[in-house]
């Protein structure tokens, strides 16, 4: 009774499509929905006949040539989807990625029916030449979809119902579908659990061929199921991540952008060196916890190589320094650098002390630009007079004051990797022609000079400050802004991450702190509003930990004013009891500082200064005044 209701339903859903070119919520399914909408942009008529443009017999020979290594891992798989589905009169059926049938096989009675409706060999079944279907549709949304009979756009593939998943390599691409066809009304209620798990072995084979040479990290919620085809699979390259499953992406919860950039660090607790633990299990970033089996290659990895063809993993690349980023800013950093290897270029915008330049030089490092020149640029700190001649350079001679071989200038430095213009906006607006200009031509044209030089950068901008608009006040010309900001990153302020205390924790413990730090202190900072970012913070921490001398035991009265000010009402609360003490003044906790660090290095006040983080002459007046200080007491 329900398929009755079901197909009237549909009946209905097909003549108000054909009648008004739209249907009522709920009547069929949202991705169906959009296939059709996306047959009826093309023409296509739901009534129509689908003409069969089969290939020769040559091009399949080809085109099956060219997709050997998916036909060879797909073959034990479809073997045995045939057999578990046997006796539901179905075809099992492998196409490539775009649509075409490479192998089918399963009941002959079915196999000659669905031949009339070019179901065989050679046959495209992308949507635009068939129409809504399994395979064609589940290629265009990316995922497993099943087409039951009427939801076939075209009247003649009534007689299916089909169930396909895409088949995606160790980088996220769709190398073909698999998909499971049978009369309309007759597969099995499993169908497209069956293809799944059929495509989980094929993609199990095709990983384990692509990283053979590389290491594997093997995870799963059952350790009984590490080492088969439901396991989630990641390969590393060194600690750079060159490889994941479908599998790995969801569980890591991960988008393809993450591969070639992301480093085992960003996704786990432990190093990879230490990966399992010593249960047996890793924690991921995000909480999860899983069985895990590290496989290493046989031999070790080849040497690192020159920046791959887009779409390849590149090699890998030493580590970046130690960075912060929470998920949002990774995962935003995967798609930046994808991007701009593909010569996309990028716009950094965020706040003041918000990590701009931190952000673009792990971009650098993780691209593959990485063994290139890193060249920054503060557009507001160099002086108008100059500004010209630092970036374009000039020649011997160019004019008064010139040196003599002359000089390249920043973007003949930046050749081979990163142009990073941090606070574009504050560009002189005369510049801003001539940079567009190099942007256009890809040459320089120095100063003095004769001919223009060619450049080959990656150009990344950053601004604190809005750049889109126009008027006579706007920082930047619009045609120099749409060249500049083809894709913008927006980095959120530090007051907005809500893992501000593990990033306190993980600072102040880089800074070689011997003690944790205390709640009340951490209460403190954690509390703040940090209108100056990480930068400020950076400084806060590094001030404190100077404060807190070799103990490095932190005390509430070593923070400046206003962060007291704004903890000291939220620390009070969850900090532990403590006896009743004077704490000491900031002043003489600075001093004892100053005692330890010159005992510390036999009254060296050079070396002292150093490991304080102040200059020289600061120390050597404080120490004048301590000196005087001990000669006035009796």
């Amino acid at each position: 009774m329900a398929i009755q209701t079901r197909r009237q339903s549909l009946t209905q859903a097909r003549l108000l499509f054909n009648q008004q070119g739209a249907v009522p919520g709920g009547m069929v399914a949202e991705p169906i929905l959009r296939s059709w909408r996306r047959c009826a942009d093309l023409g296509f008529d739901m009534r129509g006949l689908r003409p069969a443009e089969p290939l020769t017999q040559a091009e399949l020979r080809e085109v099956r040539e060219r997709n050997e290594a998916l036909r060879r891992m797909s073959d034990p798989a479809m073997a045995e989807l045939r057999k578990r589905a046997h006796g539901q009169g179905g075809l099992v059926i492998l196409s490539d990625s775009r649509g075409l049938v490479l192998d089918c096989g399963g009941d002959l009675d079915f196999a000659q029916r669905a031949s009339r409706i070019a179901l065989m060999p050679g046959s495209p079944w992308d949507e635009a030449a068939a129409g809504t279907n399994a395979i064609g549709t589940a290629l265009v949304e990316g995922r497993s979809i099943v087409v039951h009979g009427a939801e076939h756009y075209f009247e003649p593939n009534r007689i299916l119902t089909c169930a396909a998943v895409p088949v995606c390599d160790s980088q996220g691409r769709i190398l073909g579908v698999l998909d499971l066809s049978s009369q309309a009304g007759g597969i099995r209620p499993d169908a497209l659990a069956l293809v799944r798990a059929a495509v989980d072995q094929i993609e199990h084979r095709l990983f384990a061929q692509a990283h053979e040479r590389d290491t594997v990290l093997r995870l799963h919620a059952d350790p009984a199921g590490l080492g088969a085809p439901g396991e989630a699979l990641l390969a590393f390259r060194g600690d750079l991540l060159v490889g994941a499953n479908r599998l790995a992406l969801r569980a890591l919860e991960l988008s393809a952008t993450a591969l070639g950039v992301y480093r085992h660090e960003d996704l786990f607790e432990d190093a990879l060196a230490h990966a399992p633990d010593a249960t047996g299990r890793v924690q991921a970033r995000n909480g999860a916890v899983y069985h895990a089996r590290l496989s290493l290659p046989p031999s070790p990895a080849p040497r690192a190589l020159p920046a791959p063809e887009r779409g390849q993993p590149r090699a890998a690349a030493p580590a970046p320094a130690a960075v912060s980023l929470d998920a949002a800013a990774l995962d935003a950093l995967g798609r930046a650098v994808h991007l701009m290897d593909a010569g996309v270029s990028i716009l950094l915008q965020g706040e003041t002390g918000a990590g701009k330049e931190v952000f673009a030089r792990q971009m650098h490092a993780r691209s593959g630009r990485a063994a290139g020149p890193f060249v920054a640029v503060n557009c507001a700190a160099l002086p108008e007079s100059l500004i010209e001649s630092e970036l374009f350079g000039y020649e011997d001679g160019a004019f008064t004051g010139a040196r003599r071989q002359g000089s390249k200038g920043l973007l003949r430095q930046a050749h081979g990797g990163v142009l990073f213009l941090d606070e574009i906006g504050d560009m002189p607006l005369a510049l801003q022609s001539r940079l567009l200009r190099v942007l256009q031509e890809r040459e320089v044209s120095p100063l003095g000079a004769a001919r223009p030089v060619p450049v080959d950068f990656a150009l990344l901008c950053a601004t604190h400050r809005p750049l889109a608009h126009e008027g006579a006040d706007a920082p930047v010309r619009p045609d120099l802004y749409f060249r500049i900001a083809e894709y913008t990153v927006t980095l959120g302020p530090l007051r907005e991450r809500t893992d501000l205390r593990e990033l306190l924790r993980m600072l102040w413990n880089g800074q070689g702190a011997a003690t944790a730090l205390p709640p009340a202190v951490e209460q403190a900072l954690a509390s703040y509003a940090w209108p100056g970012n990480y930068r400020q913070l950076a400084s806060v921490l590094r001030t404190l930990r100077v404060l807190a001398g070799p103990s490095g035991v932190a005390g509430l009265s070593m923070l400046p004013e206003e962060i007291q000010r704004g903890g000291a009402s939220n620390a009070a609360r969850h900090a532990p009891p403590q006896p009743e003490a004077s704490p000491p003044s900031l002043q003489a906790l600075a001093d004892a500082a100053i005692r330890e660090a010159l005992a510390a290095h036999g009254g060296n006040v050079s070396r002292a200064a150093r490991a304080l983080g102040v200059h020289r002459s600061t120390l050597y007046r404080r120490v004048a005044a301590l000196e005087a200080a001990r000669a006035e007491r009796p």
